[in-house]
């Protein structure tokens, strides 16, 4: 072996990093906690929407007369995936309508805002479903000022905790 070959190696060696000493201290991380619920966040909504989170896609966006919440998978030929985002996409534009909003309840584990206008306006508020070539969206109306105001309150909650990045304005 030629002297620098060598001298390199006990370099390294000598210099290298300290092996771990057990597991790290997560806790010091400034954005610990925020990590920590948006992961158990994630967790709830893969086993109650059936599909993985890092796989898909989510997006709430916000109209004039209501909004959207679509669903897509990151990969177009994730034919599992896709067919299980519409299978769940299809049940929440039903429960929904029922005024039934256990799954995003379950999900942030905590009532979102304009819930339980939605629920008291539920006649006022029209859901449907339909496919997209990679998922499916619910689309949401009403032409009541109130229940349009719970839904906007609903959907900004939405972008906020699934971190969407979606615009928290109006579009068309």
């Amino acid at each position: 072996m030629n002297p620098f070959t060598l001298a390199l190696i006990l370099t390294i060696c000598w210099l290298g990093p300290e092996p771990p000493k057990g597991k790290p201290n997560t806790q010091d991380c400034p954005m610990h906690k925020a990590h920590d619920s948006h992961d158990t966040m994630n967790a709830r909504g893969e086993h109650a929407m059936g599909f993985s989170q890092t796989a898909t896609t989510h997006h709430f966006l916000l109209t004039d007369t209501g909004g959207t919440i679509q669903v897509d998978a990151n990969r177009p030929t994730d034919k599992e995936s896709i067919e299980e985002i519409r299978m769940h996409l299809s049940h929440i534009a039903k429960s929904f309508a029922d005024g039934d909003f256990e799954i995003p309840m379950f999900v942030h584990d905590t009532l979102p805002p304009g819930v339980p206008e939605m629920k008291k306006l539920k006649a006022n508020i029209h859901y449907s479903f339909e496919e997209t070539p990679t998922g499916g969206r619910v689309l949401i109306s009403t032409s009541k000022k109130s229940a349009l105001e719970a839904i906007h309150a609903f959907l900004r909650f939405q972008i906020a905790e699934h971190k969407t990045g979606d615009p928290t304005g109006t579009h068309r």
